[in-house]
């Protein structure tokens, strides 16, 4: 039976952000609240510590003139001073404009000056090189105010120091500004704008009001996950909501938080950090079970025999286990010796204390999942989008379906509209798009369902399962449909060399793909093999093309025929960030992808 959770929560819930923080200080004061690298060592400031300096630096926003609902900017990476800037803009009662590092300067310009932020704060000197190309276009924009402390000018540009004394002065004054502020911000006040990293067109800035995020808290804390006593690993972007929300659960439930926004550090600090949970995107997990099938791989022998029949064994298990069969004694007895030899290993690559692991921001392989499970690491699937404040639905770590994103938050409805989209309602639906009233009308239903885009179907226990995005799917010239994320999914669970598998023939006679290999994988793959150069070349090599040449094969096997791959080519580079083809969050752009190929996907069909 689905659980059924306690909704009581929604008739008392803090009024904002602000005052759910300041509450958590107050109740957990002594308690451990952030950790962050200083160097190769990491410090710790507890909740109490974390108020006094929010609070200085909420101060010194209101010194300078901010108002309620006006904007600020926060240009930079994961990291705690990200966290204390926005928290300082709540208390401050004004509203946190997040702009992802990688964001070009046009496109930074273009966020601050559609949201008409009065300050911002940025990291360091290449955020504010951005500004400064284009201050004549942000004339409203009054101060900056930089971490770090060797770019600031003292006029348009104060350090963060120079803002907490500012607050310092205000608050010798003004002593309960803050807690008076905080009282006055009505739940349906702006709090957020995130700009989404659309495919075509300009960012849309989406409104978030204090509601949603506390909602958001509460509704996860309401599902008895989490408590004080967990400590939550951070990387994640904090410009993007899955970042976001994870902060508004931490305030909700008062666990700790270790924070390093940097991804290539992401295996390193979970074994250092040890902790019991953390947020991630797919492409990690897809990672991590690559590099961990190929160096089993490239040992070869016993060792990678062992490690075959561990995750056979495990599988079997986890079938009976799932389908409520008891396990026969013997293959008890093997599971047992295997989790020694091979599935403790695994953990312990990430700390060896995680409960579970949550995915969002895109679908993640069932079958990475199931294999990740099968070591005893859970991976909890959820769903949501920026437009509902990041969380609308989550598998339970009593009650789980791999392959779906769970049941809906206590206090979310999902329906199932005509078309197959999944539609949402609930206290945590965006207020519209900064300055798109047409925009904001296109998104929600006449009743007032936020339309998604995405295809989906909820089944007998209310498990939500996500099939494509409905303008993803497209038809043959044989008139079939195609989904190309259920192939790209089924090839990146066969070949753990490939980062990304893109399915294009929307009007065209066959199905076709592109790919991008994990540079780091395939350039351990090549070393055992004799192959040599750098991934341009490696890429060109006929050892490498007859070796992916044999994992499509392997999918074709799989698919019907009208669905199967009959041209191929691997990408000259990996999709980034950088190169525009990724978003901050790490999902492929296909438009960009397809545009910028045109020519290649052309050629297979000339």
């Amino acid at each position: 039976m689905p659980i059924n959770f306690d909704t009581s929560f929604l008739d008392h819930m803090p009024q904002n952000v602000a005052t759910q923080f300041l509450d958590r200080v107050a109740a957990s004061g002594k308690r451990e609240a952030f950790r962050f690298p200083r160097g190769e060592a990491w410090e710790s400031v507890t909740w109490a510590q974390a108020g006094d300096s929010v609070r200085r630096l909420a101060a010194g926003l209101l010194s300078l003139g901010l108002e309620p609902e006006q904007r600020v900017g926060i240009a930079s990476s994961t990291r705690y001073e990200w966290i204390q800037a926005d928290l300082a803009v709540m208390c401050a009662a004004g509203a946190t404009t997040t702009v992802y590092p990688s964001t070009g300067a046009e496109d930074t310009a273009y966020i601050l000056g559609d949201s008409s932020c009065r300050f911002v704060f940025v990291e360091d000197g290449s955020q504010l090189e951005k500004l400064q190309a284009h201050r004549a276009e942000l004339a409203g924009l009054e101060k900056v105010i930089s971490f770090d402390d060797s770019i600031a000018d003292g006029d348009w540009v104060i350090t963060m120091g120079a803002l907490g004394e500012l607050g310092d002065a205000y608050l010798k004054e003004h002593p309960d500004a803050i807690e008076t502020v905080a009282k006055e911000i009505r739940p349906d006040q702006l709090s957020t704008l995130i700009y989404t990293s659309g495919t075509t067109g300009k960012p849309k800035g989406v409104r978030t009001l204090h509601k949603a995020w506390v909602f958001e808290g509460e509704a996860i804390k309401a599902q008895g996950i989490l408590d004080e006593t967990d400590l939550q690993f951070l990387w994640l972007p904090m410009a993007h909501s899955f970042g976001k929300v994870l902060l508004s659960t931490q305030l909700a439930c008062g666990f700790a938080t270790a924070i390093d926004g940097r991804v290539d550090k992401i295996v390193d600090n979970l074994g250092i950090v040890k902790p019991t949970f953390m947020g991630a995107a797919p492409r990690i997990f897809e990672k991590a079970h690559a590099r961990i099938v190929t160096m089993t791989a490239s040992e070869g022998g016993a060792k990678e025999k062992i490690f075959k029949k561990a995750f056979e064994v495990g599988t079997k298990v986890d079938e009976l286990t799932m389908a409520g069969k008891s396990v026969p004694l013997p293959l008890k007895l093997q599971h047992a010796l295997f989790d020694k030899l091979v599935f403790s290993k695994v953990r312990d690559r990430f700390g060896g204390r995680v409960k579970f692991f949550i995915s969002g921001s895109a679908a993640l392989n069932a079958e990475i999942a199931s294999w990740f499970h099968a070591a005893g690491i859970l991976i909890l699937e959820g769903y949501g989008m920026t437009e509902n404040a990041a969380g609308a639905t989550v598998n339970h770590p009593d009650q789980y379906k791999i392959g779906t994103v769970g049941m809906p938050f206590p206090g979310t409805e999902v329906r199932i509209a005509e078309d197959g989209e999944v539609q949402l309602k609930g206290p945590h639906i965006m207020a519209g798009y900064h300055n798109r009233d047409e925009a904001t009308a296109e998104a929600m239903t006449a009743d007032g369902w936020l339309r998604t885009g995405d295809k989906g179907e909820l089944d007998k226990d209310g498990y939500l399962r996500i099939t494509g995005r409905i303008k993803e799917l497209f038809k043959t010239s044989g008139g079939k449909y195609i989904a190309p994320p259920a192939i790209e999914a089924k090839f990146k669970a066969l070949c753990p060399f490939v980062s990304q598998f893109m399915v294009f023939g929307a009007e065209r006679n066959f199905v076709s793909a592109l790919v991008t290999l994990d540079p780091d994988a395939i350039a351990g793959w090549a070393k055992e093999n004799g192959v040599s150069g750098a991934y341009e070349e490696l890429v060109k090599s006929p050892k490498i093309v007859e070796m992916i040449g044999d994992y499509v094969e392997q999918l074709n096997g799989q698919l019907n025929r009208w669905e199967t791959i009959k041209k191929w080519e691997i990408l000259d580079h990996d999709l980034t960030i950088e190169s525009g083809e990724l978003t901050p969050s790490l999902k492929v752009k296909r438009a960009v992808v397809e545009a910028n190929n045109k020519d290649l996907i052309a050629s297979f069909y000339s």
